[in-house]
């Protein structure tokens, strides 16, 4: 591990030579490349600086217990280097971390998809309140979010939406949101007080690129129709609604929300493209499809990754073991402290995985 540093810290110092060079100046390109590698390196570079200059004083320390002290300036060094030893403990762990293989797909935008699951009408409204989640997490980040295609109903419920959520680590940071999820309240509708257990289920799937993923037009039928439901007189009296049916995989996205026909089958190709990267991904690496499989599931109560419990007011992720209170504020999108429970716990299983 220590090679490996050494050689992060010369090229770290390499790219710093390089992005002064008037031949990088001259070329914002190679410029803008340079600058995100090099970012990308400095903060384990920083860390490792400081993994050795604490080494180095509880070295130094050591070495001065073996020389004749007072009492008292032995028990200040003995105090040193405990505090040093725990310094020390942190920062290898930081830097194990730091040297994680990257998920190349962390700073993509992504493709959401959020179903009802079991539970009739309130298993609708559950998926309308993820949504909601969702939508309001991305404001705060403020990321850009397009609706591909949604099924609602009269009373506010959600049966599918598919989204296209654009900005900064999106992928990083939703990433993990895959699977059921799973709610205990008492509907509105309730008379009685009962709790009801209704779940929806979330796929996120990073968006990918045209050059990634080639789809051949003669594997692909398109159909052009009247949109459905409220949106105008345009979307009733104009085709513009575009679905897309691939032939080799039987996918079928569809795309309603645009006026525009091109626009809609435009959002339907990113969906179809994203689809078609995670079946390859999938079958490139069975653990990871076993994983999602297990993840997503079939939507049944059984199937969870997180549940909702209002009267208690505690959200639990039951993948990591975490128990959190004020559900409201969270369904209103303060999903920060969520993310990062889960973000710090995936990488130190994905560490001891490294490690084994």
């Amino acid at each position: 591990m220590l090679k490996r540093l050494d050689n992060i810290v010369a090229r770290y110092r390499e790219l710093e030579e390089e992005i002064g060079s008037p031949a990088v100046v001259s070329n914002p390109k190679r410029l803008q490349e340079i600058a995100q590698e090099r970012a990308g390196l400095e903060n384990l570079v920083e860390t490792y600086h400081a993994y050795k200059a604490a080494d180095a004083e509880l070295s130094s320390l050591k070495e001065m217990l073996k020389e004749p002290l007072s009492d008292e300036l032995k028990e200040m060094a003995q105090e040193e280097i405990a505090v040093l030893e725990k310094k020390l403990v942190g920062l290898d762990h930081d830097i194990k971390l730091a040297l994680l293989p990257k998920d190349p797909s962390d700073e993509r935008n992504i493709i959401m998809e959020i179903r009802a699951g079991t539970g009739g009408d309130e298993a609708g409204l559950f998926a309308a309140n993820l949504y909601r989640m969702y939508t309001r997490y991305a404001q705060i980040k403020n990321w850009a979010v397009d609706i591909v295609d949604i099924n609602q109903t009269t009373i506010g419920s959600i049966k599918e939406v598919i989204l296209e959520i654009r900005g900064e680590g999106a992928y990083s940071r939703l990433k993990y949101e895959s699977g059921v999820h799973r709610v205990q309240r008492v509907p509105t509708t309730e008379s009685s007080g009962r709790i009801h257990t209704s779940t929806a289920t979330v796929a996120v799937l990073p968006e990918a690129e045209e050059v990634e993923v080639e789809i051949n037009p003669e594997e692909i039928r398109t159909d052009i129709f009247h949109s459905g439901g409220a949106g105008g007189q345009n979307v009733n009296k104009v085709a513009t609604a575009v679905r897309i049916t691939h032939y080799p995989t039987g996918i079928v996205v569809t795309c309603q929300d645009e006026r525009s026909q091109l626009k809609n089958r435009n959002k339907a190709m990113a969906v179809l493209r994203a689809k078609l990267l995670d079946l390859e991904r999938r079958r490139q690496e069975s653990e990871i499809t076993s994983q999602r499989r297990s993840q997503v599931g079939t939507g049944e109560r059984v199937e969870k990754i997180r549940t909702y419990n209002y009267p208690q007011d505690r959200i639990t992720d039951h993948r990591i073991g975490l128990s959190m209170h004020n559900l409201e504020k969270i369904m209103e999108g303060n999903l920060d402290e969520l993310f990062d429970s889960l973000a710090t716990e995936f990488q130190a299983r994905q560490l001891e995985e490294e490690l084994i």
